[in-house]
């Protein structure tokens, strides 16, 4: 096991980290920007290191600074957290190189599984059903028409190396196609700095599914069960629920062997997560992505199969077997994650950084806060909006939503604006309680076009 780890992240995240490692007996280390000097990831860590200014270009993505940091301060391990380097197979490699320990996944790991394209031929050959589309990078208009008439309108247009909506297009026709397909590449190579593109069938109403795995170095690999993360707004999650609603035991059985089947497939190791869209008019589920690295989302995964995501994690990156085996792995009762984020959700969520002056945090029987921040705290700008994670967890169904809506009235983060009354809304929602929904049914909700498509 590890003695000493350096946690290259910020926020909730960073505070995860550090209380997995103080439980397991690990010293931590804290790097900082310049805005996240009085952070509690910098108060909590045994030794902490500023390594640039506020922009993350500057800091958290500053692979020199945080390499420098790891020598000075004699770390074994780096955890990435999720974001900034979490994904980057050239930061992986340079650890690698430098004799630290990448707690997560090898970099060819993260490479095959970057690249969404390559990612789709790989889960294809190992069994796992795919979206119709493109089988290589789409580079003309006449390559892009055919493809589409092949397969038929609606398509979606999407980055190679892409996510969060960047470099994504849907088109219902032909000259929208063509219109969209250098805008797509454009916006990619902005983002990415890779221009290139696929294209895939639009379904028209998904739910997202995604099946937590863990996998050890001895090519022993588990599936935890599956998170529900139909409910977001432009590719961005807002909420997700373990288990499924609309998964019965045979399926969750069928989904969990097809992503342990696609995990050994790419050899994989560390924790990860294999996404599927799942067309509830047609009852098919297709492979979208994998996510080389632990997901925001993880809390309800531990909290239905009592697990620690992140100990495991470690403790596989240390070079430990895993201690279960798959019949050990239970789901008790349900759990729902809310993402607090500082955004003005009737202000077209316009985000809003400040200081927060009052502060209530819910608890009581059936609640976990993961959170950085405190009374005096100051929002940052610079970095993205999440502030916490309100996790609720019942015998079912029913119970974590009327736990989550009490938590959601007890929270205060004053006087920033957040996304907790949106969050309330949905509570109460008709639809949502029966499960109703889709991928698109927030924007249906907010009555806004969706990203991409103009």
């Amino acid at each position: 096991m590890f003695s000493k780890i350096l946690i290259a992240n910020r926020g909730e995240i960073a505070l995860r980290i550090i209380r997995a490692c103080q439980e397991l007996g690990i010293r931590t280390v804290a790097v900082y920007s310049q805005a996240d000097k009085s952070s509690l990831h910098v108060r909590f860590a045994d030794e902490a290191i500023c390594i640039g200014q506020a922009a993350s270009s500057n800091s958290y993505l500053n692979i020199p600074a945080i390499i420098s940091a790891a020598e000075i301060t004699d770390v074994e391990a780096i955890h990435p957290g999720y974001g900034f380097l979490a994904e980057n197979p050239h930061f992986a490699e340079i650890c690698e190189s430098c004799q630290i320990a990448f707690i997560g996944p090898t970099p060819e790991n993260i490479r095959l599984m970057g690249d969404k394209m390559t990612a789709r031929t790989t889960m294809q050959k190992a069994g796992l059903p795919i979206i119709p589309g493109s089988t290589s990078i789409v580079k003309s208009k006449e390559e892009a028409i055919k493809i589409a008439k092949k397969i038929g309108y609606p398509v979606i247009i999407k980055a190679a190396a892409g996510g969060g909506g960047k470099g994504m297009r849907i088109c219902h026709n032909d000259i929208r196609l063509v219109s969209s397909l250098m805008t797509a590449q454009a916006e990619a190579e902005a983002n990415f700095g890779n221009p290139n593109v696929y294209i895939e069938k639009y379904i028209e109403k998904p739910r997202h599914i995604e099946v937590q795995i863990l996998a050890d170095k001895h090519g022993h690999i588990l599936q935890l069960g599956e998170r529900d993360c139909s409910i977001q707004r432009r590719h961005q999650k807002l909420l997700e629920e373990s288990p499924s609603p609309i998964i019965d035991a045979k399926t969750r059985k069928k989904l969990g062997e097809m992503a342990i089947r696609g995990a050994k497939s790419a050899g994989y190791t560390s924790a990860g997560t294999i996404e599927f869209l799942f067309d509830q008019e047609n009852n098919n589920f297709y492979f979208m992505e994998m996510n080389t690295r632990i997901q925001v989302e993880h809390p309800v995964t531990e909290v239905v199969t009592g697990i620690d995501l992140i100990k495991e994690q470690i403790r596989s990156s240390a070079g430990e077997r895993l201690r279960l085996q798959q019949e050990d792995i239970h789901i008790k009762g349900a759990a729902i994650e809310c993402r607090i984020n500082a955004e003005d959700f009737q202000n077209n969520f316009m985000p809003s950084p400040g200081k927060i002056e009052t502060l209530n945090l819910p608890g009581g029987p059936g609640v976990r806060v993961d959170t950085h921040i405190y009374a005096g705290y100051e929002i940052s700008p610079h970095y993205d909006s999440l502030v916490a994670k309100i996790i609720s967890f019942g015998a079912n169904r029913q119970e974590a939503i009327r736990i989550m809506h009490r938590a959601l009235r007890e929270l205060v983060i004053a006087p920033i604006k957040t996304t907790a009354d949106f969050h309330l809304q949905l509570m109460e929602n008709p639809l949502f309680l029966k499960s109703d929904i889709s991928t698109h049914f927030v924007q249906e909700l907010l009555k806004e076009e969706p990203k991409g498509e103009e």
